[in-house]
């Protein structure tokens, strides 16, 4: 089938890629001229494993193709996909102007009939609003061409988006017309030859099961930082209740690790768009308000360890910091929790060394600017002479450091482990004072 994706960022271009590896004609559009031009170059311009032998492998097949012209673009394509960005607004609401913008500009060039796909994480009810630039565009032009608008929520974890996409645990289409829903079923049917999880509904709900599915993640994890605060205070170890009410199955072991706070493109900016929306039609979530509220505070949990172990003047500490990205696998930096603890080190006078295996140069732009702060090659690089260590993001190649080799060129000896990857009893053979997330040290 000849697929149009409208937005070459992290959804468009990994569900273009995905869709030309199943056998489509993928045409992936941009306005951004140097993105595309780098795009064709061979230029993969986010890091996500697995993503850029995708893409030179279907470029090369001819099955993926990259283009800043609409007329032809969406005049070679039945199924245009929309995969642009809906920032928050300072307000929290979703900003559709993107999303409105690809509407109309659909509508401008469009000759025959069309399914455009809504895969951007929009507000409910965003299938009308789409409908509705476009045939007043139509309109304006003096034209009628029949069209339908389908919501397609993307579910692609970043760092494991590629997998997702190619072994989706769900696939939903909100749609009333049975005979797209045929026509997405078709696209989807390679993606789910041993097992169908295709999901038909509504697009209300389409539209809405995006959200409270990261709403429902984002609250497990807040409920478990709080929850890790609360066992600091009264001597229990939250990795050891964190298996004990995992093992129930209505509750299941996922999502249920503390840390240093939420971070990246989806869960804080999709709590806000959610309650926003829920606000306007005067219906407060409170629930969502107290798990942006806990995931704020939990962002400054590694911090306050650091300052009532050291005091609050750092001046003469220096501190290595492992991890930059919010997550492992990614070089997204988008509300890491190391935008908060980087700055709070550097304001009490401490030496910061860093070191992240993808996302340096992302949080350099981020960072301050400043001789406080130094690059590092790796994580033993980062240690040298040091104060202190802080884990912030588990990257697999930071879960089995060698601690022998590491605790020779650190100075001092205490770890700050914000993923909880290690144990205190394994650190003291090291002689090194371990402190972590939700276990007690009295």
């Amino acid at each position: 089938m000849k697929i149009l994706i409208i937005g070459t960022g992290y959804v468009g271009l990994v569900s273009g890629s995905c869709l030309a590896e199943m056998g489509h004609h993928v045409v992936c559009l941009d306005i951004n001229k140097e993105k595309i031009r780098k795009l064709n170059e061979g230029v993969i311009p986010i890091y996500e494993p697995g993503l850029e032998e995708l893409v030179k492998r279907n470029v090369k097949a001819q099955r993926l193709v990259f283009s800043t012209d609409y007329a032809a673009s969406v005049a070679s394509a039945k199924v245009c996909f929309i995969c642009v960005d809906t920032p928050v607004s300072p307000a929290g609401h979703a900003n559709m102007s993107y999303v409105e913008a690809v509407a109309e500009s659909i509508a401008e060039h469009m000759e025959d009939y069309k399914i455009i796909v809504n895969k951007s994480t929009v507000p409910v009810g965003s299938c009308d609003t789409v409908a509705k630039i476009i045939q007043k565009k139509l309109k304006a032009r003096g034209v009628s061409i029949p069209f339908d608008v389908v919501s397609n929520p993307e579910f692609l974890k970043e760092g494991n988006a590629v997998n997702d996409f190619m072994k989706p645990d769900r696939v939903i289409i909100g749609t009333n017309n049975p005979e797209v829903a045929s026509v997405m079923k078709e696209i989807y049917d390679p993606f789910m030859l041993s097992n169908d999880r295709l999901i038909l509904m509504d697009p209300y709900s389409a539209e809405m099961a995006k959200y409270a599915a990261n709403a429902m993640l984002a609250t497990r994890i807040s409920f478990m930082n709080e929850l890790a605060g609360l066992c600091e205070l009264v001597g229990a170890d939250i990795n050891k209740i964190r298996k004990a009410i995992g093992a129930d199955k209505r509750i299941g072991p996922h999502f249920l690790y503390p840390g240093p706070g939420f971070g990246g493109s989806c869960f804080p900016k999709d709590i806000r768009a959610l309650r926003a929306h829920a606000e306007s039609l005067d219906y407060k979530m409170e629930l969502l308000s107290a798990v942006e509220s806990v995931n704020v505070r939990q962002k400054n949990v590694l911090g306050e360890k650091i300052f009532a172990h050291f005091g609050s003047d750092l001046t003469d500490k220096v501190v290595a910091v492992l991890g930059l990205a919010f997550k492992p696998d990614t070089d997204d930096m988008r509300e890491a929790p190391s935008l908060v603890l980087i700055p709070q080190l550097l304001l009490a006078g401490a030496k910061i060394r860093v070191f992240d295996p993808a996302a340096m140069e992302n949080a350099k732009q981020l960072l301050p600017k400043t001789s406080q702060i130094t690059w590092c090659e790796n994580e033993l690089h980062a240690v040298e002479g040091v104060d202190a260590l802080v884990l912030i993001t588990e990257w697999k190649q930071f879960r089995s450091l060698d601690f022998t080799e590491l605790a020779a060129k650190m100075k001092g000896r205490v770890f700050f482990d914000g993923r909880n990857q290690y144990h205190a009893e394994e650190m003291a053979k090291h002689g090194i004072d371990y402190i972590s997330i939700g276990v007690s040290r009295k």
